[in-house]
């Protein structure tokens, strides 16, 4: 299959005008494939050479102005239309496609608890080919215009108010102009719950299985819907431009979300069937927001080619978080007064949650700047690879920035600019920078060169002079020289707090002084303050930059004493991310982070810090970072903190921090009494009641830890046989310790190619354990080629999944990274692949350099 060109959506765009799709799909004719028939008016301004691409499994018939064209010229996914005249033209094509497992085109699930089967597109990049013949670019928008013949029974969803014609036919209203890649389709027995908003018909929408727990959150989920939407109408001038707003809860999805105009399509895990934590449905509203924040931002104006999907992104990722913290619903998740938020302010969860994710991205070879140069972005396959921390969260991150030196009136005023320049078209860097501008007499033109055009992290740190008398004779004064290694300019806040005696809170309650703003870099003269040298000096207090912090040495020792008695939970995230960034630097030792998450933790009052600092002392800091001989006890500290926590919450007032607290106590368990008492009670002791995720939670540990067999999973599974259950059987079965239990998993990853996306997933998860290594390090060579081989047969989408699931992480050695690098230069690697393999070295390189500064300090 060829991918599309730069060189060639350029050239395409020029001869061609796209004026219509209508599309008709027959979703009866079978389980491996459905019928597409599509007819494609256009224009050609000149006469010329082009090209429609489709994926068919049959091409039946192809015309074009009526004329019969030869099938068998079909190459690859690519059919020319050669000597084509100057004016109007009609092609039509009639194919059968294969259905997706795995994520991509029109995937098909069969939903085991009922047999009831569900199908859906997702046509992002190159997989609307899949789905039906098209000029697949995004700057060639068009009409679509789609008719679907469905199963008796099933209810079809669309970009626009599909209606039932009777005997399984639909037809969806015709789209406005849209890219390809937003068409969406999804059809099969759907739970909805409908309602009208703003003279709009609104519908949330998941498999029948899940609807008494979609029916739980509904007034939830159309709460913060509802509440997202007006805010935006009272941000942008231009009105909403679709006909209906759908959300549908699909299974087995591949990313987070979707943004398909009308119909977002989101992974089903959204619909909660166990107990989550109140920062999980944070998460939840937080991705309805974005998502709806592209309606405007990559759907009303799009990009012109992939270059910019961080303008997509970034921008609907900063909008989401913002927008969210704006809006107050009517009714709360926590127990707030009247006119208080639900959420915790959501840019903590941003800061601890999203913005490593940027950071550690932006560290590794295969960084690039938040706007890409046109020409490193040369085809599809390489624009696939910059879905990643660096557009979405340093690009946030850069917005926000953005806004705190351009102010958020001149920020909203170049954007509704950009909108109404550019509604229903397309749109570049260049395009949004000209926007901004408009609005502001500062030089946006040099921020974004110097912001969007860099790559890699500025480190900011803190020098402090020793007090002196005040050149007023009122005291002392101090002085803060702020020191910047990297080259972008940055506005940032600076916090001063006091130690506070006889306060309520964690150790060394700290009191905020004050808060002042700060240009880094500035003219080098050092910023003179007035009173005693306080006991923090934070920079970049309330996480307005992006850029690494370095503290003086005294307010780095307050912050290890008194981290959980600093006043505000932002504060408290950004420390905690500049004791993240030093370990991985090798600046401060594993074992003093996982002090620090024991010390501090338990007087926490923000779960999205505790998860985010539990997640990062388990995942890394014991796992990865800790040196063999400090494994027990970095273990045993991990559980002592979880058990404290779980003490601590016995009277039943935080339940979200004791969910936190048992998840991560089952995980961390290194003996099986306790979790194996959990399971036969059906509860842990003072609660919470089991539910599936902490069943199959529980299990998966009890099966690493060898405590459990393949009988005890199949009754598991057979309690509950959903696909969630389906999955937590796949897990355990890989995670057992014996022979047969790794090669049987290994052949199903690699050999078998039958595993949906979700299964091969699941299986990956459980492969590789800490603990296991004398059973899987024969396995550690043989990812490779295994992989290598796997990727080229199955595609990108499990590529990824291979990269980033079934990559031996535990195997932390020389001799692994040797085995890795020598791997990227086998000529087979497709680009997904290779650039997942170039992060996790990466991220096994900084693992062995963290191991060895620790062995040189001991």
């Amino acid at each position: 299959m060829s991918v599309l060109t730069r060189d060639e959506a350029q050239t395409r765009a020029q001869i061609l005008d796209v004026e219509r799709y209508t599309i008709a799909l027959d979703l009866t004719t079978g389980e491996e494939t459905f019928d597409s028939r599509t007819a494609i008016r256009f224009t050609a301004r000149a006469a010329g050479d082009t090209f429609v691409e489709v994926k068919p499994a049959t091409l039946r018939s192809i015309s074009l102005d009526g004329q019969p064209l030869d099938p068998a010229l079909l190459d690859g996914n690519r059919y020319p239309l050669t000597a084509l005249a100057a004016g109007p033209h009609e092609l039509h094509i009639d194919a059968a496609m294969r259905y997706s497992r795995t994520g991509e085109g029109m995937h098909r699930f069969t939903d085991p608890t009922d047999g009831e089967t569900y199908v859906y597109t997702q046509l992002f990049m190159e997989d609307v080919q899949r789905v039906f013949a098209a000029f697949d670019q995004p700057d060639l928008k068009s009409v679509f215009s789609i008719d679907v013949t469905a199963p008796e029974g099933w209810t079809v969803l669309g970009n626009g108010v599909a209606e039932h014609a009777g005997e399984g036919r639909w037809t969806i209203a015709a789209t406005p102009l849209v890219s390809t890649y937003l068409v969406a389709v999804a059809a099969g027995p759907w739970h909805s719950v409908t309602t009208e908003h703003a003279g709009l018909p609104f519908g949330i929408h998941c498999r029948r299985s899940l609807a008494p727990y979609l029916d739980a959150d509904a007034d939830e989920i159309l709460d913060i819907t509802r509440a997202l939407y007006d805010r935006y109408h009272e941000k942008f001038d231009e009105p909403y431009p679709f006909d209906s707003y759908d959300q549908a809860f699909v299974p087995e999805f591949n990313a987070g979300a979707m943004e398909n105009p009308g119909l977002v399509t989101f992974r089903d895990e959204f619909v909660y069937r166990s107990a989550v934590t109140d920062t999980e449905r944070q998460t939840r509203a937080m991705v309805i927001a974005h998502e709806m924040a592209h309606m405007w931002f990559g759907d009303l104006t799009t990009l012109t080619w992939w270059d910019d999907i961080w303008l997509n992104e970034s921008f609907a990722e900063y909008m989401g978080y913002q927008t969210l913290t704006e809006v107050t619903l009517p009714r709360g998740l926590n127990s707030v007064s009247a006119g208080e938020s639900p959420f915790p302010d959501t840019w903590v969860d941003f800061g601890v949650a999203r913005k490593g994710w940027g950071y550690d991205a932006d560290q590794r070879p295969s960084t690039h700047p938040v706007a890409p140069d046109p020409d490193a972005v040369p085809d599809t396959a390489s624009a696939l690879l910059n879905f990643d921390g660096i557009s979405y969260a340093k690009g946030a991150s850069a917005l926000r920035q953005l806004v705190a030196w351009l102010g958020e009136k001149d920020f909203l005023a170049g954007i509704n600019t950009h909108f109404a320049r550019h509604k229903f078209a397309n749109a570049t860097l260049a395009d949004f920078i000209d926007n901004l501008a408009s609005a502001t007499d500062r030089d946006v033109h040099a921020w974004a060169e110097q912001w969007l055009r860099t790559t890699g992290v500025d480190t900011l740190t803190a020098e402090i002079a020793a007090p002196e008398p005040a050149t007023n004779g009122n005291g002392q004064s101090w002085a803060l020289a702020v020191t910047r290694d990297g080259s972008r300019p940055h506005r940032i806040t600076v916090g001063t707090y006091d130690h506070a005696l006889g306060a309520q809170g964690g150790p060394g309650h700290l009191a905020l002084r004050d808060r002042f703003e700060l240009d880094v870099p500035g003219d080098g003269t050092p910023t003179i303050r007035p009173g005693r040298r306080p006991a923090l000096v934070v920079l970049n207090d309330g996480d307005l930059t992006y850029a690494k912090v370095r503290l003086d040495t005294a307010s780095w020792d307050t912050v290890l004493t008194s981290l959980s008695g600093i006043p505000d939970a932002l504060t408290r995230a950004v420390l905690w991310n500049t004791a993240r960034d030093m370990v991985r630097d090798a600046e401060l030792p594993p074992a003093t982070y996982l002090a620090a998450a024991r010390t501090h933790l338990p007087h926490e009052t923000d779960l999205a810090l505790v998860q985010g600092v539990l997640s990062f002392a388990a995942g890394q800091i014991v796992d990865r970072y800790t040196v063999p001989e400090d494994l027990p006890a970095a273990r045993a500290t991990l559980t002592d903190l979880c058990r404290d926590l779980i003490r601590r919450t016995e009277d039943g007032s935080r339940p979200g921090l004791r969910l936190i607290a048992v998840r991560h106590f089952i995980d961390a368990a290194t003996q099986p009494d306790t979790l194996r008492t959990w399971l036969d009670e059906g509860t842990v002791h003072g609660g919470p009641e089991l539910d599936p995720e902490l069943r199959w939670r529980i299990l998966t540990r009890l099966a690493v830890l060898g405590a459990t067999d393949e009988a005890a999973i199949a009754t598991a599974l057979a309690a509950d046989p959903s696909a969630t259950g389906r999955e937590g059987a796949a897990r355990c079965r890989a995670a057992l310790p014996t022979a047969e239990a790794k090669a049987a998993a290994w052949d199903a990853l690699f050999t078998d190619d039958t595993l949906s996306n979700y299964l091969f997933t699941a299986t990956a998860q459980g492969f590789w354990q800490p603990g296991q290594e004398e059973l899987t390090d024969g396995y550690v060579a043989r990812f490779y080629p295994d992989a290598i081989a796997l990727a080229a047969r199955r595609g990108p989408a499990i590529a990824e999944a291979a990269g980033r699931y079934a990559f031996p992480a535990y195997a932390v050695d020389p001799m692994s990274l040797g085995t890795g690098t020598r791997a990227l230069e086998d000529p087979d690697l497709i680009p997904a692949l290779r650039r997942k393999l170039v992060d996790q070295l990466d991220d096994l390189r900084r693992a062995l350099a963290v191991r060895s500064a620790v062995a040189l300090a001991g």
